[in-house]
Parts: structure tokens; C-alpha cells; sequence
């Protein structure tokens, strides 16, 4: 992931680290339910009341899936990370995919 200096996998970790005390909803479906017949195809974000939820699909790329954890914090909890370090180019990861109006 040569746009934050990072790896892909290392990004989403640091993502799900955040997104745990910002207190996202995060489910990753099995790969079981992954293959039902109406499980979703794509990893996404949706806010219900106070609470945000973000389901990722397992075979996705961690890019993918590290794409949407980071719109959800930007979008939806943008008071948490101004309260806490977050690594330079993780909050740029943020910031630039919070900006992307991409599907989430």
C-alpha cells in the first residue's frame, strides 16, 4: 500500500484498532455466510441511530476492506480521531478516503 507507506494488512489492523475505541459495530462474516445466497457481496458501512456498523467480507483484499473501515471513521467519527493520536499516515489514509465519496 505504497500511498501510506504501509502494507495493506498492517493498515487494516491499525484501522480495526481504531474503529474498536470509536466503538464501530465491526462483523466480519464467515465465509460460510460470505456464500449464502443473499450475504452481501462487498464490504460496507451504514449508520443506524448512534451506532455504525461495518460488515466485511472476508474475501475482499485487506485494501478493500481497510478502504471502508477508514470512510466510516472519517465520516462517522471524526470527533474521535481529533481526540487521539493516530499515526500521520493512517490520518491521511482517513482523511483521503473520508474525502473519496465512494461507495461505503
Amino acid at each position: 500500500m505504497a500511498r501510506v507507506g504501509m502494507e495493506a494488512r498492517d493498515l487494516l489492523e491499525a484501522l480495526l484498532e481504531l474503529a474498536e475505541g470509536a466503538q464501530l459495530e465491526i462483523r466480519v462474516l464467515s465465509r460460510r455466510s460470505a456464500s449464502s445466497e443473499f450475504a452481501p457481496t462487498e464490504s460496507a458501512a451504514c449508520r443506524v441511530g448512534d451506532r455504525v456498523w461495518v460488515v466485511l467480507v472476508p474475501d475482499e483484499p485487506a485494501e478493500s476492506q481497510a478502504e471502508i473501515l477508514a470512510r466510516a471513521l472519517g465520516r462517522y467519527r471524526a470527533g474521535f480521531l481529533e481526540s487521539r493520536f493516530v499515526a500521520p499516515g493512517v490520518r491521511d489514509f482517513i482523511e483521503q478516503m473520508a474525502g473519496s465519496g465512494g461507495p461505503d
